[in-house]
């Protein structure tokens, strides 16, 4: 087994890792030693093709095919070089209010937080995206709200240079998305961060990482050579995610009791959602998700945001098979699509554990309350097919395949509540949070409100495994706020940690 030493380790390089390498790296000027260990690759440029099976095996964990301990759910997140930042659409929101009064970590107030994302507003050049890149599915959408009443608003999002190819879900073949692969990672390592892709960390030991280095076959060489590595580290920061922390963690075995760890994670139970034009409409052209429409957030617990899936993605979405299911799938240029998105409740039968390999296992099960979000976000989002002229829509809860325009009055009937049956439904998720949460009793929560771990001074976690529940609001902006206030207390914690 070869050996590294360093001063402080980083696991994960997504928008928590690649903040804290960040924030971290001026550091390095004085001496301390810093590593990233990445257990995705770091992608060459020609390599971003844009070919969705391609691009999902070499950017997503299990080629996008995580599921739930039962199989009633596919969990979608990223393994790479900046982590889920690379397959995300950019689309940023900060964390209400409301949300982090909810939360009642001791310590953790709004105004902090509010800060701390205004700065990574700048940081990763959020902002409203140009008129021009906004396609014909996003214009249908606010028509549709329009017309009905509902209320929308423009996401915020990362982008620069955008040349509007759609396919930010797949990486952005311009590089245009400004995620951590993009700005907070080079930062850290024109600094002296050390990052080191395709090291998958399997256990941490008493200040100690035991990894393995692979070579997949694509992306960039790792900084290191294929083998088994043990790294000391006076200071270990686990930025892996809400499936991967946790289950490092248990594998582990820590010298602390945290009866919590792994347990009360939530998501945001989504459902891709179709309407079907007669004629075709611009949808892969432009930014893919532009806009949101939150009208239902207070009432009814889900959110509705504009959005384009590939092929597969689209095809795994929509329940049923035959010549209907072959109708639409031939007409993917007349599709409109919406994805609806449920708040979460943190129940603590819901979490990740690890099976006899030590594979992470996420044993989740949709609470009625998101069921009955996710079936009235199907009529509403019925609603608004309709209203912006869609001939068909496709609901997984429906009585049947289509339902047709001249049953828009109908969408009550003809999608009822008792079709949301788990397995029959195509639920997904791509916002896992939780299994780490913060709080102050060690009985409840696993690390403290700064993301130390609870007895256990040397390991850190800054990822969205730190929610006490969900954000109900797109996660990564409060997971890179977060990520900034637990880097803050590892430059706090050196003089004492770092002796």
């Amino acid at each position: 087994m070869l050996e590294k030493e360093f001063d402080i380790v980083i696991i994960g390089s997504g928008s928590g890792g690649g903040v804290v390498a960040s924030e971290l790296s001026p550091m390095c000027r004085d001496g301390v030693r810093i590593a990233v260990l990445e257990w995705g690759p770091k992608l060459k440029p020609a390599e971003f093709t844009g070919r969705e099976i391609e691009m999902v095996g070499r950017l997503y964990a299990e080629a996008g095919g995580f599921f739930t301990k039962d199989g009633d759910m596919t969990i979608a997140f990223g393994r790479a070089y900046g982590g889920s930042t690379v397959v995300y659409t950019g689309t940023s929101l900060k964390i209400a209010k409301e949300t982090v009064e909810k939360w009642a970590v001791p310590g953790l107030e709004f105004d902090n937080m509010d800060r701390r994302a205004e700065k990574f507003f700048r940081e990763n050049n959020l902002h409203l995206i140009e008129d021009s890149l906004i396609n014909e599915n996003n214009r249908l959408f606010v028509e549709g709200c329009r017309k009905l009443g509902y209320r929308t608003k423009r996401f915020p999002v990362n982008v620069k240079g955008c040349k509007g190819s759609s396919l930010c879900n797949l990486g952005c073949p311009h590089g245009a998305k400004q995620g951590t692969d993009q700005v907070q990672l080079p930062a850290a390592e024109k600094n002296g961060v050390l990052v080191v892709t395709n090291c998958k960390v399997e256990h941490l030991g008493n200040r100690e990482c035991l990894a393995v280095v692979s070579e997949p076959g694509f992306g960039e060489p790792s900084a290191w050579a294929p083998g088994e590595y043990r790294i000391k580290a006076k200071i270990v920061v686990a930025c892996g995610g809400a499936i991967n922390t946790p289950a490092l963690l248990i594998r582990s075995r820590l010298p602390a009791a945290l009866p919590a760890l792994g347990k009360f994670i939530t998501l945001h139970p989504a459902l891709i959602l179709v309407g079907l034009h007669d004629r075709p409409i611009a949808n892969f052209l432009g930014h893919p998700k532009s806009f949101c429409c939150d009208h239902f957030a207070g009432t009814h617990g889900f959110l509705l945001e504009t959005c384009i899936y590939f092929p597969f993605t689209t095809a795994k979405s929509c329940i049923g098979f035959g010549a209907e299911h072959a109708e639409l799938m031939a007409h993917m240029d007349r599709q409109q699509q919406i994805i609806a998105l449920a708040w979460d409740q943190p129940l603590e039968r819901n979490r990740v554990t690890v099976d006899r390999k030590g594979d992470p296992v996420l044993d989740y099960r949709a609470s009625p309350l998101v069921l009955d979000a996710l079936h009235r976000a199907q009529i509403e989002a019925a609603r608004i097919f309709f209203a912006s002229g869609a001939a068909r829509v496709h609901a997984p809860a429906g009585r049947k395949f289509f339902v047709e325009r001249s049953e828009a009055a109908e969408v009550e009937d003809l999608i009822p509540r008792s079709g949301m049956l788990p397995g029959k439904i195509s639920l997904t998720s791509a916002h896992v949070m939780g299994g780490c949460r913060m709080g102050r009793d060690p009985e409840t929560s696993v690390t403290d409100g700064w993301g130390r771990v609870h007895g256990v001074p040397w390991l850190y976690v800054a990822d969205a495994s730190l929610f006490p529940r969900c954000s109900e609001a797109n996660p990564y902006l409060t997971i890179m706020a977060l990520a900034d206030r637990v880097a803050e207390r590892v430059r706090s914690d050196t003089s004492e940690l770092l002796r």
